[in-house]
Formats: C-alpha cells, sequence, structure tokens
C-alpha cells in the first residue's frame, strides 16, 4: 500500500495528517496488517486532551491489544463513532474511513520531525530485514 505523501509517521506506526490547526490521527497499513484482524477499539472522547509520545487508546486484534501513542498534543474534538461498530474497517482502510481521532493541536513542536513517507516506508523497510535476519 502506498502511504499518503501528505501525512506524517511515526516509529510506532501512527499517521498524522495536519491542515491549520486541526489534525487526524490513525494508525498505518503496516500497523494494521502487524496486528491482525482488529476487533475492538477505544478511543478518547471529544474534549479529551492528549500528549505527544503518550497513550491516548488502544487496538485490540484477534493478536493482541496495542496502545496508540499520540503524535501530537492537542484536544479530541472527534472519535471515529463507526470505529466502535465496525472496528474492521481498520484493516480495510487504514488511512482513510478508519482515521481514530481528529484534534485541535495545542502543540505542533516536534510534528515537522516526523517522519515523511519516504523514511517511513524506509523505516518498516528496515524493521523487516531485522526481524527475518
Amino acid at each position: 500500500m502506498a502511504y499518503p505523501k501528505s501525512y506524517r509517521y511515526t516509529k510506532e506506526h501512527e499517521w498524522i495528517e495536519v491542515k491549520g490547526d486541526l489534525a487526524t490521527i490513525g494508525i498505518t497499513d503496516h500497523a494494521q496488517h502487524e496486528l491482525g484482524d482488529v476487533v475492538f477499539v477505544e478511543l478518547p472522547k471529544p474534549g479529551a486532551k492528549i500528549e505527544a509520545g503518550k497513550s491516548f487508546g488502544t487496538v485490540e486484534s484477534v493478536k493482541a491489544v496495542s496502545e496508540i501513542y499520540a503524535p501530537a498534543s492537542g484536544e479530541v474534538i472527534e472519535s471515529n463513532g463507526e470505529l466502535q461498530n465496525k472496528p474492521e474497517m481498520i484493516n480495510n482502510d487504514p488511512h482513510g474511513a478508519a482515521w481514530l481521532i481528529k484534534v485541535r493541536v495545542t502543540n505542533a513542536k516536534g510534528i515537522s520531525d516526523l517522519m515523511d513517507a519516504a523514511a517511513y516506508e524506509a523505516y518498516i523497510a528496515e524493521k523487516g530485514k531485522e526481524t527475518s535476519a
């Protein structure tokens, strides 16, 4: 899967797309592939504060429960309610309809330091070599 060039990526496999002071956050195709079939998602409610580098929710698959880490600090303005009834959307469209939360960014510091699509693709390719070695 091609990784959207307008997104920035974390080493924990989250993505963020920033437009002005609003950001959309999700997990990457690589993350959903590693997780396997997603069966439950726990997300913060609107009004919740998230902090860059800290966990803000979980994704549960048939294999494991994984923390989701915030790529930026801000206030949650919307959680993707569709994922409560259809968590498998994450497996089908992780970079689109299965976004997790929308945030009003309060501190954009560090977002520009996140990986762009090419750097993220190189990162997961390198990680793949390490695990197969």
